[in-house]
């Protein structure tokens, strides 16, 4: 399951072809050519449990002669590894004995055996001294976590990769598993945290294995859009050479973040149409498109609504070059939920806002607090007395 400097991990790039087949929104045309693909890829690593699988959900035709095959290759190299093992263990030192376990445990992973995979990693790391080598365990494990989408797995192999960075381990490892853990919390909502880890990132991006570095930034910029206040956002995102020199080659994804910068609401959601189509047909964004595209939404209705205390729906309607009837429904919502502090009198046909005086707020919870904390110190004298 290694790939080579600078190129995805195969395994992912398969992962990602089978959600695309899978995919309703993907053309007829493009699952016919992402079919034999996958099958290609599928035959060529002998992943013969996961082609049972897709066989079975009537993703791919079962062929039981390809199957067969596969299986008697399975068969004919685990048998070759077993006896490197034996003879590394009989006849060779510690080291090569590593090697020996550690090519079983790849060759695993590689025809898609996740449990045995497992415990063949868990044989190699007891084998294993170097912090350096049992962070590179570490990392084979994430690959296996990411292709499964287990994210138990993912979870609690980042938290052992931080445990084995106490012990030491090199910057580089470091910077990697921030990537890591940034795909982890991007792919389980953690906006926030996920921005702020791609942003550490982008200077010291190798994490190629996972995925091309355009779309780290196109990740990169899309956690940060919905987690950064404008400040950040200009010196860290829309500023950053780092950004700059990429974006351009990502369609829609500079007019999505410079329209918003720049308070060009029309352009702003005409880039955001545009972006919607490749949110829905990534794998880990996905599951959390519609949530994307309301916080999206909720972020550039407060930007506008900053800048006045009373504005026409009208005038807001045309701003975003909306309909009236459109941009009501949607503001009524977002009210309703709480996600923006305004409201609308809809017979004047104006917004008014209401934005919540933070130090008011301070103010009224330091009260609260004080109120609760002598209600206690009361309790305590009276037990005291007592």
């Amino acid at each position: 399951m290694e790939s080579q400097d600078g190129t995805q991990q195969p395994h992912l790039v398969l992962a990602h072809k089978l959600f695309l087949l899978t995919h309703p929104d993907a053309q007829d045309i493009e699952k016919v050519r992402l079919k034999e693909e996958v099958f290609a890829a599928v035959k060529v690593d002998d992943m013969a449990s996961l082609y049972e699988t897709l066989a079975a959900d009537s993703v791919l035709e079962m062929d039981q002669a390809v199957l067969d095959t596969m299986r008697a290759k399975i068969d004919d190299e685990l048998k070759k590894l077993d006896e490197k093992i034996a003879d590394a263990e009989e006849n060779l030192g510690e080291s090569e004995v590593r090697e020996a376990h550690l090519a079983k445990s790849l060759f695993y992973i590689r025809i898609g055996d996740k449990e045995k995979a497992l415990e063949q990693l868990k044989v190699t790391e007891s084998k294993t001294v170097a912090v350096g080598q049992k962070m590179d365990l570490v990392f084979y494990t994430l690959l296996l976590g990411f292709f499964y989408m287990d994210f138990d797995l993912i979870s609690k192999s980042i938290d052992k990769a931080k445990n084995l960075f106490e012990e030491g381990g090199d910057w580089e490892r470091k910077n990697r598993l921030k990537v890591y853990e940034g795909l982890y919390c991007m792919s389980t909502r953690n906006f926030k945290k996920a921005a702020n880890l791609f942003l550490d990132s982008i200077s010291t991006f190798t994490t190629y294995e996972l995925f091309p570095y355009d779309t780290f930034i196109f990740y990169t910029v899309l956690t940060s859009i919905i987690s950064l206040d404008r400040v950040s956002l200009k010196q860290k995102v829309v500023d950053a050479p780092e950004i700059l020199a990429v974006i351009g080659k990502i369609p829609y994804l500079s007019e999505f973040l410079n329209s918003l910068y720049d308070c060009q609401y029309k352009s702003f959601f005409s880039a955001f149409a545009g972006l919607a189509e490749q949110i829905k047909l990534d794998r880990y964004l996905h599951p959390h498109f519609r949530y994307y595209m309301r916080e999206v939404r909720t972020v550039v209705y407060s930007q506008f609504l900053e800048s006045y205390k009373s504005v026409t729906i009208e005038a807001m309607a045309k701003a975003f070059g909306v309909t009236v009837e459109f941009i009501d429904l949607e503001l009524s919502r977002f009210i309703a939920a709480g996600k923006l502090h305004c409201k609308i009198d809809k017979v004047a046909g104006v917004l008014e806002t209401n934005r919540p005086d933070a130090k008011n707020a301070l103010y009224q919870a330091t009260i609260k607090q004080g109120d609760f904390l002598l209600n206690r110190i009361q309790k305590l004298s009276r037990v005291i007395d007592l």
